[in-house]
């Protein structure tokens, strides 16, 4: 009986030991942002997340989804030519780039203003270019939306201007971010600190600096510099809050974080603040490693119809694979799912592809294809070796009737 009961005890003692260790675990990542997401941008896995699918407001991360579709619909050396509607329907307090009505600007101008400093003007230029309106453009970003895997989005502005019917989610503005840092001229754009708007036909000088008001990437910035950041676009209204869609760098890991409706907490601003919390969260956790190399034997496996000698054939790997995982996790206790070839029978050839293994880390699963170590050669089947020597058996009963025979006949001649 006391045994049972200092069993009992010491399973308690250590639920407890587990409960507290998760939860310490939580509060370590916890972020003041009312929404955020951490995700892992090869594997697309979830490392954080915090009402990542709660209904929200995304100020100018909105203009995100409005430089890819200017991307895939036009030339960077296209012009375009402002009209008064874009400069006019801007409220008082929101940033423009001081474009004026019948300016002519690059697209590739226009989308560094759009970007960097987050201008309206040039958001709404861009979508009268694309769209011929701005109420058209809009319906293009709702359909790529859709097109993106986006559940919860509704745009009915360029550039995240508010409006009670123009909303989002975290996850959503991560499957915007994802698709659009895969176009090469985007992740430059967002990933430049400073841009200088070239004279034009309405404005005389150069004198119109852009500058990034992502502050994860202004290494002069005491507070809230990363140097592993390499974009992407931050947001503010009174209503959406501080918002930012960031992504990083680093140990050949990309993540991309977002958080909602930040604030400000001990003077410093959420969305900074959180997204480097998130960043360092993911480094310090997760790693890539190989679960196995290339050419490495994964298994061995016995061919049925194979030689003695070459029977037993080693599976081996195609390919590394590298698989992302809590650096707690101990890979060597992980196998693998072997699945060979139906009706796998000799002969085989070296390096023939057998079959396929496939790891299951933290709910991703990694495949390779498995190749056959050596040759396996075909043994002769006992009833092919029975005929043969039964036709030889015949054959030669045969020769051997005939030869009695005329040896008889022979015989009988003489006499």
């Amino acid at each position: 009986m006391k045994l049972k009961k200092k069993i009992f005890i010491l399973f308690f003692v250590i639920i407890i030991l587990l409960n507290i260790s998760t939860t310490v675990r939580a509060e370590e990542i916890d972020i003041n942002s009312e929404a955020g997401l951490l995700v892992e941008v090869s594997t697309g896995k979830i490392l954080y997340e915090k009402n990542a699918d709660k209904i929200m407001y995304p100020a100018s991360t909105t203009k995100i989804l409005t430089a890819i579709l200017v991307l895939e619909n036009c030339e960077l050396s296209d012009m375009v030519t402002v009209s008064q509607n874009a400069i006019s329907n801007i409220p008082s307090g929101y940033v423009t780039c001081n474009l004026h009505a019948g300016e002519e600007i690059s697209v590739n101008d226009l989308l560094y203003a759009l970007m960097l400093p987050s201008a309206n003007d040039a958001a709404f230029a861009l979508a009268e270019h694309v769209g011929g309106s701005v109420e058209n453009f809009s319906d293009m970003m709702n359909e790529k939306a859709k097109e993106i895997g986006c559940t919860n989005t509704h745009f009915v502005n360029p550039n995240g201007i508010h409006d009670d019917n123009h909303y989002t989610t975290a996850h959503d503005l991560y499957l915007m971010a994802n698709y659009a840092m895969k176009n090469e001229t985007f992740r430059t754009i967002v990933s430049k600190t400073e841009y200088v708007l070239p004279a034009t036909n309405m404005h005389s000088q150069a004198d119109r600096i852009m500058y990034n008001s992502n502050e994860l990437l202004n290494n002069n910035s005491k507070n809230y510099y990363y140097e592993n950041a390499i974009g992407i676009k931050t947001g503010t209204t009174s209503k959406a809050g501080s918002c930012l869609v960031a992504e990083s760098s680093k140990n050949n890991m990309e993540l991309i974080s977002v958080t909602l409706n930040g604030g400000t907490t001990n003077g410093l601003n959420d969305r900074f603040t959180d997204s480097k919390k998130l960043f360092d969260y993911g480094y310090e956790n997760y790693n890539f490693d190989n679960i196995t190399e290339k050419n490495a034997t994964i298994s061995t496996t016995e061919i049925e119809n194979g030689t003695k000698g070459t029977k037993n054939l080693s599976l081996i790997a195609e390919n590394d694979i590298s698989v992302l995982h809590n650096i707690n996790l101990d890979l060597s206790t992980i196998t693998p799912e072997i699945t060979l070839n139906e009706n796998l029978l000799a002969p085989i050839s070296e390096g023939e592809i057998v079959g396929t293994a496939k790891y299951n880390v933290d709910g991703i699963e990694y495949t390779t294809n498995l190749l056959a170590g050596s040759n396996v050669e075909k043994k002769l089947d006992i009833s092919i070796i029975i005929l043969i020597c039964g036709i030889l058996l015949l054959f030669i009963s045969v020769r051997i009737l005939r030869k009695n025979k005329k040896h008889r006949n022979k015989r009988k001649y003489r006499k």
